[in-house]
């Protein structure tokens, strides 16, 4: 009798996995998308982080109701990074359990099977998503800095052309993540935070999110996930700003595909948002459970201090007090694998409460693109 034997990998190379390569947690529901987006093509736009011969793609129905089911999924690589053109040749449709279509219980993500396609490293892919039927409200990632587009006549997303999708959003709908097959990609890295880490006021279309540079110095060997939602707080939630940082911590970080280590970056907006957390030992507790709950997990975790918010509009010496005091808790706890100093590197020396003027959106809480490239430059490489 014949045997099938398994081809074996190369001697020392690690067999193909599967590996996060970029990802976008889910913020709230579109407001009035009770009925949700029936017989709309949505084409998002997404940056990937690191490549791979082979790909798949989760959606997400977090804030849905009602089942939502998605007819048709399709994945090509993008023709630029603000056009909804494919790479001729370069379209797939996408199957779950072999199948084309599937319907996603409220509440749910469902993960596509992989499907061939080379994804260059620090490229832009399309995903495409037909809604052939009512089901809502409509699951989505608010703050992007990307533009992507839809079509409300059908199902158009097998189709190469940008013709169809004339109408343009801002905001990615249902996808939440992008995994590649590799056995070169050592794993991935989640960056958990809020407004900062989403990239707000970053150069539009850039790609120049602190997560993103981070992902070009890595070059290739990490696959690096944002997890940052504009205005998310560890201790509330948040309407638009999405769910507690703990209570979205397995849906967002420990769930990832090849997650190896988490930089946890929160705090800020439960200082300055009203209510204000005025006792920093909330937030050290919070923290602590990110960090205890993530080594249960087996991943290394990362602390960053809280950057400085002077001039912003909530600022106070009270709050100022409760920053720093979290922050000596990072700096010199033992919860964390290694610390990354945000607040040492953005903050200016003439003074220290305020971020640095060459680094300053402008409205002394964000960062820009050049406070953001000086946050990745200062990640040991080796810690994560």
């Amino acid at each position: 009798m014949a045997l099938l034997v398994a081809a074996a990998s190369p001697a020392g190379a690690a067999p193909p996995r599967w590996v996060g390569t970029w990802a976008a947690a889910p913020s709230s529901a579109v407001p009035g998308t009770e009925n949700g987006y029936p017989n709309f093509s949505v084409r998002n736009i997404v940056h990937v982080s690191a490549g791979g011969k082979e790909i798949r793609v989760r959606l997400s129905n977090a804030y849905g109701r009602t089942p939502i089911q998605f007819g048709q999924v399709t994945v090509a690589r993008a023709a630029g990074s603000d056009t909804p053109s494919a790479v001729p040749g370069t379209m797939r449709t996408l199957t779950f359990g072999g199948s084309q279509s599937i319907t996603a219980p409220p509440g749910a993500d469902v993960v596509s099977d992989g499907v061939a396609l080379t994804v260059p490293a620090d490229s832009d892919l399309l995903v495409s998503v037909f809604t052939p039927a009512p089901g809502g409200p409509v699951t989505h990632h608010q703050l992007t800095m990307q533009n992507s587009y839809f079509s409300r006549d059908g199902n158009h997303t097998a189709e190469e052309s940008a013709a169809a999708f004339r109408e343009r959003t801002t905001a990615w709908h249902y996808v939440s993540g992008v995994d590649v097959r590799s056995s070169t990609v050592r794993g991935s890295v989640v960056a958990l935070g809020d407004s900062i880490t989403d990239g707000a006021n970053s150069t539009w279309g850039a790609n120049l999110r602190w997560p993103d540079q981070l992902a070009d110095r890595v070059n290739t060997r990490l696959g690096v996930l944002n997890a940052g939602i504009s205005g998310n707080r560890l201790l509330l939630d948040g309407g638009s700003a999405g769910p507690n940082a703990l209570a979205r911590l397995n849906r967002d970080v420990l769930t990832q595909s090849g997650v190896r280590t988490v930089i946890v970056f929160e705090g800020i907006n439960d200082i300055q948002q009203t209510p204000h957390e005025t006792d920093p030992a909330e937030i050290i507790a919070a923290l602590r459970q990110i960090a205890q709950r993530s080594h249960d997990r087996g991943l290394r975790v990362i602390g960053a201090t809280i950057t400085p918010f002077k001039g912003w509009y909530s600022y106070t010496e009270e709050l100022e007090a409760v920053r720093q005091a979290v922050n000596a808790f990072i700096r010199t706890g033992t919860d964390f694998d290694a610390v990354v100093d945000f607040d040492q590197v953005i903050r200016d020396p003439a003074d220290p409460q305020r971020i640095r003027p060459d680094y300053d959106q402008g409205d002394h809480l964000h960062p820009g693109d050049k406070g953001f490239e000086a946050m990745a430059n200062i990640v040991r490489l080796g810690t994560l």
